[in-house]
C-alpha cells in the first residue's frame, strides 16, 4: 500500500480523460436507496442498458460518507462535547447533512456558531481529541461496501482512499477496521498542501500508484469530491448512499454517474477478459 510521504506543493495534473463516459442523460441507478429516493422521487430512473463502462484499473474512495459510515462516532464525540460544555445531547439527524464537511461544520452545527466564532478552535480541538478516543467504535463500512472491494479485488482493480479526514485518525480508523493493508494507496487530508476540492490530493494518489488520472474513478458523496476528480482528470461518481441532502443537487455537479447503493459501481467498471460479459 502507497502512502504519502509528507505535503507536496505541485503536481502536474493530466486532464485528459481518454475512457467514454456516460453524459448526464445516461446516468444509471438501479436500486436505488431511500435516501438516493427522497433526492430524485420514486418515477425518477434512468436507463441502465445506455451506461458505457468505464476503462479505468483504480478506484479512489471518500472516506467518511463513501467507504465508512463514520456518523455514528463523529456524533457520539459531538454529543460527549455539548454534555461536557453543560448542554443537551442532540438527535443524530441534526448531524448527520454535514457529516462529510468535517470537524468544524460538526461544530457549528452543534453549538450554532460561525465558523469564524472565536471559540471555534478550541471547540474543535476536544472534539478532535474525544473523536479519536472512539473513531472506530461504531464505524463501519456501509452495506455493500465489503462485498464491492472483494469483486473489485477479484477482478484485479485497486483502490485506495483520498480523504479530507488528517492521517492521526484516517490510518488508525482504517487498520482497525482491516482495510488500511488492502488499500493500495492512502491519501489523507494532510499528505499533501492542500486538501479536495484542489485536484493535487487526487492527482497524487494517481502519481502514487504509477497510474494516468484517466485510468481512475473518484467516488465521493460531496461535490468537492467531484470537483477533485474532475479538475484532476478522473471519471467521478457520486454515492448517493452517503450523507447527500435534498438541496445537495447531486445532480448538478457534474459527476459521470451517481450510485444508490455500492454494488451498482461494478456496472461502471469495464469487463475484464476473464469476465467478458461485466458482473
Amino acid at each position: 500500500m502507497a502512502r504519502g510521504r509528507g505535503p507536496i506543493d505541485t503536481v502536474t495534473l493530466n486532464r485528459t480523460r481518454e475512457a467514454p463516459v456516460a453524459t448526464p442523460d445516461t446516468q444509471a441507478f438501479g436500486s436505488r436507496s431511500p435516501g438516493a429516493a427522497a433526492i430524485f422521487g420514486p418515477s425518477s430512473t434512468r436507463p441502465s442498458q445506455h451506461l458505457r463502462p468505464l476503462a479505468i484499473d483504480t478506484v479512489l474512495f471518500d472516506l467518511d460518507g463513501t467507504l465508512l459510515d463514520t456518523a455514528p462516532d463523529l456524533i457520539g464525540a459531538a454529543n460527549t462535547l455539548l454534555l461536557e460544555q453543560g448542554r443537551p445531547q442532540q438527535a443524530a439527524g441534526l448531524f448527520r447533512p454535514v457529516v462529510s464537511h468535517g470537524s468544524a461544520a460538526m461544530i457549528a452545527r452543534s453549538f450554532g456558531l460561525a465558523l469564524e466564532d472565536p471559540d471555534m478552535e478550541t471547540l474543535r480541538e476536544r472534539f478532535l481529541t474525544l473523536y479519536r478516543e472512539r473513531v472506530s467504535r461504531l464505524t463501519r463500512p456501509f452495506a455493500g461496501i465489503p462485498d464491492l472491494l472483494e469483486r473489485i479485488e477479484g477482478r484485479g482493480v485497486r483502490w485506495g482512499v483520498v480523504t479530507n479526514k488528517p492521517a492521526w485518525l484516517t490510518e488508525p480508523l482504517l487498520r482497525d477496521l482491516g482495510l488500511a493493508d488492502r488499500a493500495a494507496c492512502i491519501v489523507s487530508g494532510d499528505t499533501v498542501a492542500c486538501r479536495k476540492p484542489d485536484p493535487r490530493p487526487v492527482a497524487y494518489a494517481c502519481e502514487l500508484l504509477g497510474i494516468a488520472p484517466h485510468q481512475a474513478v473518484v467516488v465521493g458523496d460531496a461535490r468537492r469530491d467531484v470537483n477533485a476528480g474532475r479538475l484532476a482528470g478522473t471519471a467521478t461518481i457520486v454515492a448517493l448512499f452517503g450523507y447527500i441532502c435534498a438541496e445537495d443537487e447531486p445532480t448538478r455537479w457534474g459527476a459521470d454517474g451517481l450510485i444508490g447503493h455500492p454494488s451498482e459501481l461494478l456496472r461502471w467498471l469495464a469487463p475484464t477478459a476473464n469476465q467478458p460479459g461485466g458482473i
